[in-house]
């Protein structure tokens, strides 16, 4: 039997390895046809049970995007040349189902239970992930927004989402016009398990240690005058950050879900 030959360093993978947050954007428009190039890609991304159970939102409205960037507190936001708000959605398809006679008001209708909520997001995050995988190998540059969820109230108020929605992810594209270096990433033994997760976790905080000083010598061009936080300190930090305004429960229920099923 012949050994298969793999080219580990086509574009594909080079592409992901070299992916990096560009958080300055060249004053450039994104041509139309990169841009339905780009929606297309993301069409083609997987999608559980085929329902098709998410939306995007193209923001091209520049007092739509400075409200979004109030919102994420990072003025950058306002000047991405192309911007997204990537949706979980099932007012879709309770639209269809109603059209074909279900009762979406009833306890029978199950698309707004936790696991299509959790499938959905899942849905929004995988195109997400491709269009911004595309737009990188085109030359462009991405920042995913989950600063976005700062204020989902005020974030479904601004997109006007209806029932049975909930925003996921902001994507913010663009030429890029800063070179960040790339972040380092953990070891692959701390983040990669054999058929189980492991019982013992002190091999893995020795690992993390040397991680702490690799992650504490990365400058990010947000603050290039100091390194970054340890990355054990970064989790310290946020093991106890004020989540006031971010939870997910009520604003989920107030757009239909029930969570607790």
């Amino acid at each position: 039997m012949a050994n298969t030959s793999y080219d580990l360093h086509n574009p594909t993978i080079e592409t992901l390895l070299n992916r990096r947050s560009i958080r300055a954007f060249a004053d450039e428009a994104i041509p139309d046809d990169v841009v339905d190039t780009l929606e297309s890609v993301a069409q083609h991304a997987a999608s559980s049970q085929y329902l098709n159970d998410w939306s995007a939102i193209r923001i091209s409205d520049s007092k739509t995007a400075a409200k979004l960037a109030e919102i994420g507190k990072q003025p950058y936001i306002a000047q991405a040349p192309l911007l997204y708000v990537f949706v979980l959605d099932e007012h879709r398809n309770a639209q269809i189902a109603a059209a074909k006679g279900v009762d979406v008001d009833s306890d029978a209708f199950t698309l707004n239970g936790s696991y299509r909520f959790s499938q959905a997001q899942n849905d929004a995050v995988l195109a997400l992930h491709a269009m911004e995988t595309a737009a990188y190998s085109l030359g462009l540059g991405c920042v995913i927004l989950g600063s976005l969820l700062n204020d989902v109230d005020a974030l479904i108020d601004v997109l006007k989402l209806p029932k049975y929605t909930y925003p996921v992810l902001g994507l913010a594209i663009g030429k890029p016009a800063q070179e960040p270096a790339l972040k380092p990433r953990m070891p692959k033994s701390v983040q990669f398990f054999e058929n189980e997760y492991p019982q013992s976790f002190d091999d893995v905080l020795t690992t993390i240690a040397d991680f702490d000083a690799d992650v504490h010598q990365y400058y990010d061009l947000r603050n290039t005058e100091r390194p970054v936080d340890a990355f054990s300190d970064q989790i310290a930090k946020n093991a106890v950050a004020d989540m006031t305004g971010r939870t997910v429960g009520e604003p989920a229920a107030r757009q239909g879900f029930r969570l607790d099923r």
